[in-house]
């Protein structure tokens, strides 16, 4: 690292000593790209500042959750309202019920609402909810999914995992991932051959529509259908992981974009604003299951704190604004369309997408190769071009994933001034990650 992470590199040292690899979360350690990782102190719109004081327009956004941009003016104003009426009380407020109310307002399959404090929290209890309501035990997920770190869930898992180069993860009992079957995402012959040799025992298949923690892989044409039917013919449920898609790909997620009717739905990051926040909800039927309307059991101290939940209420207000989603997808179409096209004039072979207001880009070891499952993001995407690419981008005041299995976002903060600066230093970027 050279003197403008200085201040980052030092502050990295001595968060080793205090914290295991010096971060609390393991994709903060830049290891898919080298390196010590950029500290940051402060965020507007859609830039922050890093301890050095360079500014960087940022297309991580918190892993998602800032739609609205760094420090929304109406989120810290209601923020701090609330604050000073109370953090939290263990007991019921109205907030909780408006936001619910508004969850179920956008998203069209949603009738009923628990929320929780992460998105860990959200599929754990989804698929407790599914296997009680079922009275099975199975549940299928798919290669380089990644659903939070529940022991039952660390399996054939994406995102940090494969960027650090883990197995599944020691620490978890074998019995615990016994029930947990697998398939490779956008392979629906494998989903149909599990429900056909344990289709009476699956409670559940849990998917992201589309993939996030594998870099970003939308679904092949026809796959979430196939996955739909087979739950039905099979009497399983089918629960959509949106924690990172919800209200990203659309205003009301995936689900509405591609059109498909899950029988429940997992949500986090945008719900909250910033804040930490998850959520499990879906058809009245099943949601009374959970106590205390029904038997499955499931709580949390902090759970719908009323600081999370008027973080939330602000950020869907503002991507509710007549316009706002159509904004951020034009800018997403602009980033995505120049990449792509400084790629093929470069003579850098790249795989560009992008749905609403995420996107992703892999950097392949040849041209002509495309991505559709985690066996072939392993396979195809060229990691040290991508970490050279990323400390490009990061000297030219452009922060990005710091792995290339990792999606990335944009916000209603964006400018089209952003979009035409980011271009520009991809430009001398990709020139330099072109040899490597």
């Amino acid at each position: 690292m050279t003197e403008r992470y200085a201040r980052s590199k030092q502050l990295f040292e001595e968060a080793q000593k205090v914290l295991p690899g010096g971060v609390n979360s393991p994709v903060r350690a830049f290891r898919g790209v080298g390196g010590a990782p950029i500290f940051v102190e402060r965020g507007a719109g859609a830039y922050f500042w890093d301890a050095d004081g360079n500014r960087y327009i940022d297309y991580v956004l918190s892993w998602g959750p800032l739609i609205a941009g760094h420090a929304h003016p109406a989120v810290i104003e209601a923020l701090g309202k609330q604050a000073a009426l109370g953090t939290s009380f263990g007991a019921p407020t109205e907030l909780e019920t408006e936001l619910a109310e508004l969850v179920i307002e956008m998203i069209p399959s949603v009738e009923q609402v628990r929320f929780v404090n992460s998105g860990t929290e959200a599929t754990m209890s989804a698929l407790r909810l599914a296997r009680a309501y079922t009275g099975r035990s199975k549940i299928i997920k798919f290669t380089g999914c990644y659903h939070g770190h529940a022991d039952m869930l660390l399996v054939k898992a994406g995102s940090g995992v494969a960027t650090l180069g883990l197995p599944d993860s020691p620490g978890v009992p074998a019995q615990t991932t016994s029930s947990t079957l697998t398939a490779e995402y956008n392979n629906l012959d494998e989903a149909s051959a599990l429900f056909a040799e344990h289709g009476a025992d699956i409670a559940a298949v849990i998917i992201e529509p589309v993939a996030g923690n594998m870099g970003f892989v939308p679904p092949e044409p026809g796959y979430l259908e196939g996955l739909r039917s087979l739950t039905r013919e099979h009497g399983a449920l089918l629960i959509f992981d949106e924690v990172m898609t919800g209200f990203r790909i659309a205003p009301g997620g995936a689900q509405s974009h591609f059109n498909i009717d899950p029988d429940l739905t997992c949500l986090g990051k945008v719900i909250g604003g910033g804040l930490p926040v998850g959520a499990y909800a879906g058809k009245r039927e099943i949601m009374q299951t959970v106590a205390p309307a029904g038997p499955m059991y499931q709580a949390g101290t902090l759970s719908g704190n009323p600081l999370a939940m008027v973080a939330g209420l602000e950020t869907l207000r503002q991507i509710k604004r007549e316009g706002a989603f159509a904004q951020i997808a034009a800018r997403v179409a602009a980033l995505t369309a120049g990449l792509g096209a400084l790629g093929e004039n470069l003579g850098v072979p790249l795989q560009v997408s992008g749905i609403g207001s995420m996107f992703g880009c892999y950097f392949l070891r040849e041209a002509g190769q495309r991505i559709t499952s985690y066996a072939e993001a392993r396979e195809f995407a060229n990691p040290q071009r991508y970490a050279t690419f990323f400390w490009a981008m990061a000297d030219r005041g452009v922060y990005l994933a710091p792995s290339q299995f990792e999606a990335a976002f944009v916000s209603l903060t964006h400018s089209e001034d952003d979009i035409a600066a980011t271009l520009a230093a991809a430009r001398e970027a990709l020139t330099l990650a072109r040899d490597v």
